[in-house]
């Protein structure tokens, strides 16, 4: 469980409640894997529903994660900035299922908002981490 806070997500946002917190690296054990690292991660989570009234939750996620560059080896800050709309679903086949390009979460009465916070986080990462142009120079082959 994460410092975060756990949550009932239908209970959150059937009653449009707002959270808002900060996420710590040591509540990021999937990035720190990944060699990653923050100064913490700033979090807003709202409760509602989406516009054809099914229940969702909205985050907000900024900070700055830095990653190692795939080229040069060097820091890379890579700034956060997330904004997601994830539609509540009642089972994981209904997940797998659907045929569109909506977001979904399962509906669960115990949803660790700080996973919540890092997956959001991990999947707007990129791939390969690499500076534009790297400053160090690399010897001609």
């Amino acid at each position: 469980m994460s410092q975060a806070g756990v949550i009932d997500n239908l209970r959150f946002a059937s009653a449009a409640l707002e959270q808002r917190g900060r996420v710590e690296m040591q509540e990021l054990s999937r990035l720190a894997q990944m060699q990653g690292s923050t100064e913490g991660l700033e979090y807003h989570l709202r409760g509602g529903t989406t516009h054809d009234g099914k229940p969702c939750l909205r985050i907000s996620v900024r900070g700055c994660v830095e990653l190692r560059c795939q080229r040069c080896l060097e820091p890379l800050p890579v700034p956060i900035a997330v904004d997601a709309e994830l539609q509540l679903a009642g089972t994981l086949r209904e997940i797998s299922e659907a045929d569109d390009d909506i977001d979904r979460v399962l509906a669960s009465r115990c949803m660790d908002i700080g996973q919540l916070v890092e997956d959001e986080v991990i999947l707007a990462l990129p791939m390969v981490p690499r500076h534009a142009a790297c400053g160090r120079a690399f010897p001609a082959t």
